[in-house]
């Protein structure tokens, strides 16, 4: 079996490490193919989805954020006994991709245009996780003479 190096995606996209760590154990699926999507990183913390959903309309579509997962479903309405197909080469079928995200990362928008869906992310980290800037005082004073004693 071949090993994928997943080496570079730790380097150039940050806050999916634990995805690319996901996705170097999990198994390979002939259905994870579909649809195919793209991972783009757009600011220093901030990312977007896109996943190639043509035929698709809004309301068959449904996204979901629970404990740090992604979850995008496809629902094909069925309406296909009216229309009598030559050749069918679009894959208007049921879907379902899921997303492990980092801690903090949060979805921001989704939009559908021209066939793609764009999930737009972005890491917020709480305050107290986010570097701040320590005074540094000292308990020497100055303009005093050994022995005298500061009033």
């Amino acid at each position: 079996m071949r090993t994928i190096d997943f080496s570079p995606l730790y380097r150039s996209v940050v806050g999916f490490d634990r995805l690319a760590s996901l996705l170097e154990t999990a198994s390979v699926d002939a259905a994870a193919g579909y649809p195919p999507y793209n991972i783009e990183r757009t600011d220093e913390n901030a990312y977007r989805v896109e996943i190639a959903v043509a035929g698709f309309r809004p309301e068959e579509l449904n996204i979901e954020v629970k404990e740090n997962l992604l979850t995008v479903q496809g629902r094909k309405a069925a309406n296909d006994d009216q229309r009598k197909f030559l050749h069918r080469g679009l894959a208007e079928r049921n879907f379902e991709r899921r997303f492990q995200l980092a801690d903090y990362v949060v979805v921001t928008e989704a939009a559908l245009a021209d066939g793609l869906l764009s999930i737009s992310l972005k890491r917020e980290l709480p305050e107290a996780l986010k570097p701040r800037q320590i005074e540094i005082t000292t308990s020497v004073q100055p303009n005093l003479i050994e022995g005298e004693k500061a009033a």
